[in-house]
């Protein structure tokens, strides 16, 4: 009967995953379904929706998907609706569906599945409820965060520390040795290192990473215990955030998703040396799947102070909008999604089976740069007061920007266009951070700095004021704007002699016709500023279908960033994104 069961599954999976599925009758809801919704981490998206289609199939022809048998005469089928979410954004939207219902973000899923178990806890921290029982949320997929590091970089790191494990003291041993990479053998005119994570409020993968950053300082800066749990105390302690900031001056630029830094990092070391990614992230990129291919092999690099498994946990909330019917109907379809025929999506997938009559193999192998034996050192999970004082401390932990706005008034921007660029450039000030620095410039026949660099709390409404009165008019200096722009923030004196992170984001729509310098001018300035532990980014937004793509995009390169393609109807969400970077 199990290999029955197992051989119709498989059936079923094949023919809702065929690119032209075949059409079955009776494929449509159940009038007497039960019906569930969950909420998932974008990179469990390939299996289970894959996985959402087998289960609906089955039921709406009236078999049993974990029995494979007809449904008895009072059996209800199940029917399941599903989307994906950022873990952190999905779990704020729980906490105000309980605490604060009216709010604009509310979430009220039957199963809410995050990368990491984490935000379950968080959410019961934060509404003061047993909203989840973590010790009935099993996980469904496994997946070690991990150290995405260029397999020539890792090598030298080896080769200088005599083969012993590698972890954040090796790292920081990089940044603090004289001539940075070229003391490991690395060649190139760049020797800092360079690294990337994303959004600790948003990503799990990035939570889990400041986590990790945490235990590592204590361990070296306060004399931490390997078997110790980071405590309250821990993260409070000053040399202890001053070691977390230290790791965190490796940063070249943050990101709220993973989904940049996996197009960005398969650049090659050029643009980063290591990225904190879930290691199926990682087998994403050595298969060739992104948009660049990478032009050596990524490998895991697995800490020696230790790392966090991403458990994917399914977890259903004790909240007034969950039934008892509907509960059950959840555990079905999670014990469906632990089920050995899934499990071998979700080990296809490059994610770790949780069904052990599935073992560990392709895509877990040597070959595309993981370690199916490791980790072998695991972290202790901290208390949820301790996750959320962790997440509150990254604000004053976290590398700084001074970024410099710079925003074309040509003639070509007249009506439509200047007016969303106004609506876009204030949004993009609602998400920076007021630690960050920030200026305004903006340039037609030449370019004008309206506003200085100076800390957000201090130049927000002078910014705003000036973006709100943009009028497009005249001609396109874009070269010699960049150039000034360049110069500006060369010049600009951090605070503190703190290590920043400097970039110019660039709004044009046009090619430019009135400059002095050229584009060949450009891109060896441009090339002149990307040495050294703070490069200056250029993040150029193409606004506009007459936009000069050629040529943004060859300074986009010169600054080893991708031009952004902007219109009307996107650029605020652009515009959000890109100051995620900061």
């Amino acid at each position: 009967m199990k290999r029955f069961s197992l051989s119709l599954l498989t059936l079923i999976l094949a023919i809702v995953s065929c690119s032209n599925p075949i059409a079955l009758p009776g494929q449509s809801k159940p009038a007497n379904a039960i019906e569930i919704n969950i909420i998932y981490a974008p990179e469990s998206e390939p299996y289970l929706k894959e996985a959402i289609d087998a289960f609906n199939t089955s039921y709406a022809r009236g078999i049993n998907p974990l029995t494979a048998q007809p449904l008895a005469k009072d059996e209800k089928p199940i029917w399941v609706t599903g989307k994906s979410g950022s873990s952190g954004t999905v779990s704020q939207g729980i906490i105000n569906a309980i605490i604060a219902p009216n709010n604009a973000n509310v979430e009220q899923p039957t199963l809410f599945s995050p990368s990491v178990s984490h935000w379950l806890a968080l959410i019961n921290f934060q509404t003061g409820q047993q909203v989840f029982d973590l010790a009935d949320s099993p996980s469904t997929a496994l997946a070690p965060v991990v150290m995405a590091i260029w397999e020539s970089r890792l090598q030298a790191i080896e080769a200088k520390n005599g083969g012993n494990p590698v972890g954040w003291e090796e790292l920081l041993g990089v940044m603090n040795s004289p001539n940075g990479w070229a003391d490991y053998g690395i060649p190139g005119d760049r020797t800092t290192v360079y690294y990337g994570h994303t959004d600790p409020y948003i990503s799990s993968t990035a939570l889990s990473t400041l986590i990790s950053e945490f235990y590592a300082s204590a361990r070296y800066n306060a004399g931490m215990t390997d078997l110790r749990k980071l405590e309250m105390d821990d993260v409070r302690n000053q040399a202890v955030q001053q070691g977390v900031r230290e790791i965190e001056t490796l940063v070249k630029h943050y990101s709220s998703r993973t989904t940049e830094f996996k197009e960005y990092i398969a650049q090659g070391p050029g643009y980063l040396d290591f990225v904190a990614l879930e290691e199926n992230d990682l087998i994403y990129i050595n298969q060739g799947k992104t948009q660049y291919k990478p032009p050596e092999k990524l490998v895991a690099l697995y800490p020696k102070e230790g790392t966090f498994w991403h458990e994917h946990p399914f977890g259903i909330p004790n909240a007034s909008w969950v039934s008892a019917e509907q509960r059950a109907a959840a555990k079905v379809f999670t014990e469906y999604v632990r089920s050995e025929t899934i499990q071998l999506k979700v080990l296809e997938n490059g994610f770790r089976p949780v069904n052990p009559n599935v073992a560990i193999g392709y895509p877990i192998t040597p070959e595309l740069g993981v370690d199916p034996n490791q980790p072998t050192n695991i972290l202790t999970v901290p208390d949820p007061d301790v996750i959320a004082a962790v997440q509150t401390s990254w604000q004053y932990v976290k590398k700084q920007g001074d970024i410099q706005l710079v925003i074309d008034t040509s003639g070509s921007m007249d009506g439509e266009k200047i007016a969303q660029v106004r609506e876009a450039a204030s949004r993009f000030m609602d998400k920076m951070p007021k630690q960050n620095r920030v200026g305004l410039t903006i340039f037609s026949d030449v370019p004008q700095e309206l506003v200085p660099l100076g800390l957000v709390e201090k130049v927000d409404g002078q910014i705003r004021g000036n973006i709100s009165a943009l009028q497009a008019d005249g001609s396109t200096a874009l070269y010699d704007t960049i150039i000034s722009t360049l110069d500006q923030l060369q010049a600009a004196d951090p605070p503190e002699g703190e290590d920043r992170i400097r970039a110019i984001v660039l709004l044009s729509d046009g090619q430019d016709t009135n400059s002095t310098a050229t584009l060949n001018d450009v891109l060896a300035r441009i090339s002149a500023a990307r040495t050294g532990r703070n490069p200056i980014l250029i993040i150029p937004v193409a606004y506009g279908a007459d936009a000069d793509i050629a040529a943004l995009n060859s300074i986009a390169q010169a600054s080893a960033t991708k031009v952004q393609s902007g219109d009307p109807n996107d650029i605020q969400k652009l515009l959000e994104i890109i100051s995620s970077y900061f």
